[in-house]
C-alpha cells in the first residue's frame, strides 16, 4: 500500500506535466518511445534471466507491452480528441476493468472488488465530471482500451509474482523485460504512425520527457507493480482512482488551476468509503480471504 500511495502522488505530478508541456506539441508516439528508452536504461543493466522462472519471461514481456506500450500510446492519442479533464474523467473506469480481469484470471466471480470499484468510480466522477465535448465518443473508446490494457498488466504482474513467489531482488532483476515488451510495441508504432516533424524543440520539453522516463516510468512503474502484488484486486482498483483527487490537488497547488474544493472533498470521501467497503466485504459476507 505505501508503494501505491507514493507512486499515485508521483504520477499525479507527471500527468499534469504531460498536459502542460507535451500534449498537442510533441508527437505522442515519440513521447512514449522516449519514456520507454529512458526507463530501460535503469533496468536493463540489472537484467538476469536466470533469476526468473521461465514462464515469467514471456509474461513480463506481455505485461510491459500491455501496461505500458499500448496503454500509453492510447493515453497520448486521447489528448488529440478530448481535453485533459475528460481524460481524467474516463480513467475512472479502470477499477472496473481491474475487478473483471482479476475475476477472469481466477476463473471465479468475486462481487466485493466490483462493488468497491463501482463506489470508487462514483467518487472519482463526483470530483471530475465537468461536461463532455462533442468528440468525446472516440476519446472515450481510446481511453477504455487504455484502461483495459493498464488493468490487465497490473493484475497479470501481481498474479505472476504471487504464483512464483518472486522475491524483491528477482523483481528488480526481471523488470527490464517489462520495458523490452513495451519497446516492442512503441518502436514500430512510432516508425509507422509517428509525426517525425513534431519532436521536442525546447529544453523544458526534453526535461519533462527525462523526468517522465527515468522517474515516473522507470521507478514509478516498478514500485507501482510491486505494490499491486501486495494488495487485493479491490484495493488496487480503488488506488487507481486515487489519482483523480491527487491530480486535482497538484493542479491546485502547483499550477494554480481552479478546483471545486467541495466536490474534491465529497469525491475523496466516497473513494475512501470504497476502500473501507473493500476491506470489510469479506467479513460481512463470510467469504474466504482474498489475496
Amino acid at each position: 500500500m505505501p508503494f501505491l500511495v507514493a507512486v499515485t502522488l508521483l504520477w499525479a505530478l507527471s500527468f499534469s506535466l504531460i498536459g502542460e508541456y507535451l500534449a498537442g506539441q510533441v508527437d505522442s508516439y515519440f513521447a512514449v518511445l522516449t519514456r520507454t528508452a529512458l526507463a530501460s536504461l535503469l533496468f536493463l543493466p540489472l537484467l538476469r534471466l536466470s533469476a526468473l522462472p521461465r514462464p515469467m519471461i514471456g509474461g513480463l514481456l506481455l505485461v510491459g507491452a500491455l501496461q505500458f506500450g499500448v496503454t500509453y500510446i492510447c493515453l497520448y492519442l486521447s489528448f488529440e480528441y478530448i481535453s485533459v479533464p475528460e481524460v481524467l474523467l474516463f480513467t475512472i473506469f479502470t477499477p472496473l476493468h481491474i475487478a473483471l480481469v482479476d475475476n477472469l484470471i481466477r476463473r471465479r466471480f468475486s462481487l466485493g472488488p466490483l462493488v468497491a470499484a463501482s463506489i470508487a468510480v462514483l467518487g472519482a466522477g463526483i470530483i471530475r465530471y465537468d461536461g463532455l465535448s462533442d468528440s468525446f465518443v472516440r476519446g472515450f473508446l481510446i481511453m477504455q482500451l487504455a484502461n483495459l490494457t493498464f488493468a490487465a498488466g497490473q493484475v497479470g504482474y501481481a498474479h505472476m509474482v504471487r504464483r512464483y513467489q518472486l522475491p524483491a531482488r528477482a523483481q528488480w532483476q526481471g523488470f527490464g523485460l517489462f520495458f523490452i515488451g513495451a519497446f516492442m510495441v512503441v518502436l514500430p508504432a512510432w516508425l509507422l504512425l509517428g509525426d517525425h516533424a513534431r519532436l521536442p524543440h525546447t529544453s523544458v520539453q526534453w526535461g519533462v520527457l527525462g523526468w517522465l522516463g527515468l522517474v515516473a516510468s522507470g521507478l514509478g512503474f516498478f514500485f507501482w507493480n510491486r505494490g499491486a502484488a501486495q494488495v487485493d484486486a479491490g484495493t488496487l482498483g480503488v488506488m487507481n482512482n486515487a489519482l483523480v483527487p491527487a491530480g486535482l490537488v497538484v493542479n491546485l497547488l502547483i499550477w494554480n488551476h481552479d478546483a471545486d474544493l467541495a466536490r474534491l472533498a465529497a469525491g475523496s470521501l466516497v473513494i475512501g468509503l470504497s476502500l473501507w467497503v473493500n476491506a470489510r466485504w469479506d467479513r460481512w459476507w463470510g467469504v474466504p480471504q482474498r489475496s
